[in-house]
């Protein structure tokens, strides 16, 4: 092991209870023990993630939100003994890892809950509001401090939480961690005054505004907390430990409005000065640990960091809580190992909080233990696969209903979460596989059809294996996607995978009939030939692989890949300008808003010109000239402009002329994203 990361590895306690290690799982929602937005009840999905996350020299584990009210259906957490003693039954098994499990509990969303078109429907029809009460209560899900408007969506409000409600989750939160200490459950973790959810909105000056015994003073807004902490020390003991998912500053300027990292603004919601006033008496409340990021769902980019965020983006400032508070201080968000055992060494931190690199490899702290650092498959900071709860303007939580109900799967491995039907099974029959296409999708299925037992054989056009994701993970802040594409390449060699380079095939047919084929050959640009001086602009991946620009810059497209582009314009010192057609920047599924709001407000906050709803009607020298929604033409001077219009797929062969041998994975199938590529590619290799 590296010596440097040797502090990561020493002993720690919280409270009486010693961990053996710095390496925390911090929670996720999907990944939980009682069923995520379902009849509570022992998953045996989440405690097999959980297990193996254990089993891989994780010292402190947390499993997924658990609300003492479920969203769902209605129920109290403590209601249902039968799973108490299913989680007492599997608690030796996960003891014997050696690592300590804190289960954590959530009062639930307030007006962060993700309402979706549905949702909307349900609340303002009056049939349907009083018809689905029984399974989805929304007027209770969703009611907060004070009223208030809802993260997602206009047209389902918050009210004001009410005393009598407020006591209910108070014993709940009692009831539901004796019950957990009694099944063996080491200790809990209370969510949240963190992150905007429905405790933190009661300590957030501008989300509560009651004058009652829970509003105004700063004693007053905390009360909820504490009384909640207080309550679960008198049901399990003084010595039982509990922490508490905490932000040290909620980055926020506002309703739906967060702030970037370096911008100034005025703080509207907890500051560093009442931060580490309010750390220290949640501590002598009794809280024995505080698990901490920075932001809220109105600036979600800081507790969900895309890829855009700086890597230990809340480092600092959690460091800094660290001198206010006695007991022990955790960080999570886009934390890098080595900066978080120089701290650890340092005195300045106790915990290292990691979340979605387990998504990406269960075995990651294994291999940093055992120097196989090339082979840990990296997360690539997406939210494609565990959190890809979109928003646009006009349009809610546009996250299909499977993603709403199984969070925490992950875009770069299929298995996450879904080991029920993605699992490597061993071929019966051995054969050769012929794959057309050396892209990611490409790769995914030759490993897949390697473990499997068959014999896979690349054919790339070109001279290396990447395919249109060399060009997509280009950009400067892009190095977790050229780690993901490096962990692709190794696999094929470690495997032992045949690969043919330099290797065109237009023809699979000639492999013969009764061979295996799989077609792997991506997507193609889509051309504005109807645009008069089309020839004219750059098309995006040839950018991305260097084609020079201008210093004024047209993007046209403002969809993820058009956005991304005018960011790496942006942070090269160009100019870039944004065209696109519809009504908001990223509008599109499967875009995390906690990715796509970074990428919104970094363009108004830097005055980077986007022109909505206009369409391109023609390229000059030096130009571009558009149309608005109300047909008045824009002329717009620029240098260069670069094409980002999406991509269409491009098989080698048409599908209605294909073998029963022969299957298409990837984009030549159906554009779609990083997941949609490795998934379809992980099932398609599954089945044959």
């Amino acid at each position: 092991m590296d010596e440097r990361l040797k502090p990561l590895f020493t002993p720690w306690k919280i409270g009486n209870c010693e961990i053996k290690n710095r390496i925390v799982l911090t929670s996720m929602g999907g990944t939980d023990l009682f069923g995520w937005m379902e009849k509570n009840h022992f998953d045996k999905e989440g405690a097999n993630f959980i297990l193996n996350v254990a089993k891989n020299n994780a010292g402190l584990v947390l499993p997924g939100c658990q609300p003492v009210y479920n969203p769902m259906f209605g129920q109290w957490l403590y209601t249902n003994k039968q799973m108490y003693q299913d989680l007492a039954a599997w608690m030796p098994e996960f003891h014997k890892t050696g690592a300590k499990l804190f289960v954590q509990l959530t009062a639930g969303f307030g007006r962060s809950f993700t309402v979706s078109a549905m949702m909307e429907k349900l609340y303002n029809n009056p049939a349907l509001r009083v018809l689905s009460k029984p399974f989805m209560d929304l007027d209770k899900i969703t009611a907060s401090a004070s009223p208030s408007p809802n993260r997602w969506s206009d047209k389902l409000p918050s009210r004001e939480m009410t005393k009598e409600e407020i006591k209910e989750f108070v014993v709940a939160f009692g009831k539901s961690a004796r019950l957990l200490k009694e099944a063996g459950v080491d200790g809990v973790e209370v969510h949240a005054v963190h992150e905007g959810y429905l405790l933190d909105q009661f300590t957030l000056p501008y989300v509560n505004k009651r004058t009652d015994e829970y509003g105004g003073s700063f004693e007053n807004r905390y009360r909820f907390a504490v009384e909640i902490v207080q309550e679960i020390k008198k049901q399990c003991g003084a010595d039982f430990p509990v922490s508490l998912r905490y932000s040290v500053i909620s980055k926020t300027k506002g309703m739906r409005q967060g702030a970037l990292p370096g911008e100034d603004y005025t703080e509207v919601g907890r500051d560093f000065e009442e931060s580490k006033k309010a750390a220290k008496y949640l501590q002598d409340a009794g809280y024995d640990m505080l698990n901490c990021d920075n932001g809220t769902y109105d600036a979600w980019y800081w507790a969900h960091p895309p890829i855009y965020m700086p890597e230990n983006c809340n480092l600092e400032d959690v460091m800094n809580l660290k001198k206010f508070v006695d007991i022990p201080v955790v960080c999570a968000g886009r934390l890098d190992p080595r900066v978080a055992a120089d701290a650890v060494a340092s005195g300045e931190l106790d915990g290292a909080g990691f979340a979605r690199p387990f998504l990406a490899d269960t075995e990651w702290v294994t291999k940093l233990m055992n120097d196989k650092e090339d082979d840990i498959r990296p997360c690539i900071l997406c939210h494609n696969g565990c959190f890809n709860m979109c928003h646009y303007k006009g349009v809610p939580n546009d996250q299909d209903l499977a993603d709403s109900l199984h969070l925490a799967r992950c875009a770069v491995n299929a298995e996450t979460m879904q080991t029920d039907k993605h699992f490597i099974k061993p071929a019966k029959h051995p054969k050769t596989i012929h794959i057309v296409g050396g892209g990611i999708g490409g790769m995914e299925a030759a490993r897949v059809l390697k473990l499997r037992g068959h014999n896979p054989v690349i054919y790339e056009k070109s001279n290396v294996l990447g395919g249109t994701f060399i060009a997509a993970s280009s950009e400067s802040y892009k190095g977790k996607l050229r780690d993901l594409l490096r962990w692709y390449r190794r696999q094929m060699d470690v495997l032992g995978i045949e690969v043919h380079l330099n290797t065109e095939i237009t023809d699979p047919m000639k492999f013969g009939r009764k061979s295996d084929i799989i077609i792997a050959t991506g997507s193609k640009p889509r051309i504005l030939s109807g645009v008069p001086g089309h020839e004219k602009m750059i098309e995006a991946c040839d950018f991305l692989l260097g084609k020079e620009v201008g210093q004024k810059v047209a993007v046209i497209g403002g969809g993820l890949t058009g956005s991304e582009i005018a960011y790496e314009l942006a942070l090269w010192g160009k100019e870039p300008i944004i065209v696109e057609m519809k009504d908001d920047l990223v509008s599109q599924k499967g875009v995390c808003l906690a990715n796509s709001s970074y990428l919104r407000e970094y363009f108004a906050l830097h005055n980077i010109p986007v022109y909505l709803e206009t369409k391109l009607k023609e390229v000059l020298d030096g130009a571009i000239i558009c149309t608005d929604k109300d047909g008045k033409e824009i002329r717009i001077e620029c240098d260069s402009v670069i094409s980002s219009a999406g991509y269409v797929p491009n098989p080698v062969i048409s599908d209605d002329v294909r073998t029963s041998n022969m299957d298409f994975i990837g984009d030549c199938k159906q554009v779609g994203n990083l997941r949609t590529v490795i998934w379809r590619a992980y099932e398609v290799a599954m089945r044959m």
